[in-house]
């Protein structure tokens, strides 16, 4: 499924809580997890952040860059389940959803390593993401978004996904 024009601009919209850049540390990223007993992060950057904290996520989404320039993968993660997909950029595989489906049912912490780009991985995450979940990812060049999985982030979440073609 492609991302069509109309929805770049949507997107660009944070789906949780935006927490600056100035802000992001351990102390206000636990205030925000505090009785979550599953923890995604989508972004190689936002991984790593967690992994400096000590807070290993649940579910890894992660692709070898950063804001499209090539990067090492996180480490320091001792990881149970490793799954790999292929995701052009702008753009939602079957197989990506699929892999997602696998991933929250897998022992964690699962690790996803993109062939492409994971940002829009976003969408279908939140629509699959265990009940009590988190999912956090950053937003370019102002901080990370937290996103609370609900009836309603599931509910807006798969109409974008719908609205892709």
């Amino acid at each position: 499924m492609k991302l069509p024009d109309n929805l770049r601009e949507h997107l660009k919209i944070p789906l949780g809580e935006l927490l600056p850049e100035s802000e992001v540390d351990k102390k206000n990223i636990q205030k925000h997890i505090s009785g979550i007993s599953y923890i995604i992060t989508v972004g190689d950057r936002t991984t790593e952040k967690l992994n400096d904290f000590g807070i290993i996520p649940s579910l890894q989404i992660i692709d070898g860059q950063e804001k499209r320039i090539k990067r090492n993968i996180p480490e320091n993660f001792e990881i149970s389940t490793f799954l790999r997909c292929d995701n052009p950029a702008a753009e939602v595989t079957n197989q990506s959803i699929e892999i997602i489906k696998k991933a929250v049912i897998s022992p964690t912490p699962v690790r996803i390593l993109v062939n492409g780009e994971e940002d829009l991985l976003v969408l279908p995450v939140c629509v699959y993401a265990p009940e009590n979940s988190v999912v956090m990812y950053g937003q370019p060049n102002e901080g990370l978004v937290i996103v609370k999985i609900t009836p309603e982030i599931r509910n807006k979440t798969q109409k974008l996904l719908d609205s892709m073609k």
